[in-house]
């Protein structure tokens, strides 16, 4: 049986899926034009998940998550003014190399401690800092929705229960 941590990511990459092929279908200038949202442009909300899935796989592969920050965070304006398929790329390579390090784990529910810059130091597990991937993921994936209906487009339907349908 698969742990509910990878069948969690697994769903988020099913939604940054769907996500990014929507997002295919939009003219580019719609793609970086300002919006007022959490974060001032699609390419920019996308960015900012990206960095954040690359933060937190490198905490789970035993970073400081202050290192983690530094070097994900670096990467940004890159990723803000690069295109949707260069981005689609690093995701997709992300979210192997993710995929293939949780599988091979023995213990999801390992504990491990926890530095954070913001909050302070905590022990957690595995798994849960996998479900932190994938809310946070979610949330912005909304904000995304949100620009695209704000902007009169279609968005796609990326809630749980059509991932759980799609996988059948």
């Amino acid at each position: 049986m698969t742990h509910p941590a990878i069948e969690m990511y697994d769903y988020h990459v099913w939604e940054v899926s769907r996500i990014m092929d929507r997002l295919k279908e939009i003219p580019e200038e719609l793609y970086r034009q300002e919006i007022a949202s959490s974060f001032p442009s699609i390419a920019k909300t996308l960015a900012h998940i990206y960095i954040v899935d690359n933060v937190w796989f490198q905490t789970l592969q035993g970073a400081e998550l202050a290192d983690a920050l530094n070097s994900s965070w670096s990467i940004r304006e890159e990723l803000e003014n690069g295109s949707l398929p260069e981005l689609e790329t690093k995701f997709k390579r992300l979210s192997e190399a993710c995929s293939r390090f949780l599988r091979a784990q023995e213990d999801l529910e390992k504990r491990v401690m926890l530095n954070n810059p913001y909050a302070g130091s905590r022990e957690t597990s595995l798994a849960e800092i996998v479900m932190q991937i994938v809310t946070h993921g979610t949330y912005h994936k909304g904000n995304i929705s949100t620009m695209l209906r704000q902007t009169g487009n279609l968005s796609v339907m990326t809630d749980y229960i059509y991932y759980l349908y799609a996988k059948q």
